[in-house]
């Protein structure tokens, strides 16, 4: 074998497709491939791995959490589901205010009476004539 660092290795495509269809067939995986074919170093396998974009090749993240934990995605996602009830209920509210307000109107006008009231004005005229009534 050459001694030193004085060569570059260069690697065929079949031979990187032969290595990348071991891995994927479950047969090696990236540190066995790179020692059963003196690759020198397990990275050089990893990068072939990563651009492949083969995603059967891919190695999986495994997260582990602790019960308690809240994860900022967790948290927008119930913030968004949160304001979809929200505006679903704001909604049915204007549609039900709106469909009250023209039962009123057309109570009025089908029966010629007043059912809307000023209340705030006539509880000041009820309660001035009462005091005009005890003094």
């Amino acid at each position: 074998m050459l001694k030193g660092r004085n060569y570059i290795t260069r690697y065929s495509q079949a031979f990187k497709q032969k290595i990348l269809s071991e891995i994927e067939s479950g047969q090696l995986n990236q540190s066995e491939a790179s020692r059963k074919y003196g690759i020198s170093h397990v990275s050089l396998v990893n990068y072939w791995v990563k651009k492949s974009n083969n995603p059967r090749l891919r190695r999986k993240v495994v997260r582990i959490e602790m019960p308690n934990e809240i994860q900022p995605k967790d948290i927008i996602k119930k913030l968004e589901a949160d304001k979809k009830q929200l505006e679903s209920a704001l909604a049915q509210s204007f549609l039900k205010n709106e469909l009250l307000e023209t039962m009123i109107n057309i109570a009025e006008t089908e029966y010629h009476i007043s059912i809307k009231k000023n209340s705030g004005l006539q509880q000041q005229k009820s309660t001035k004539s009462r005091k005009k009534k005890s003094a």
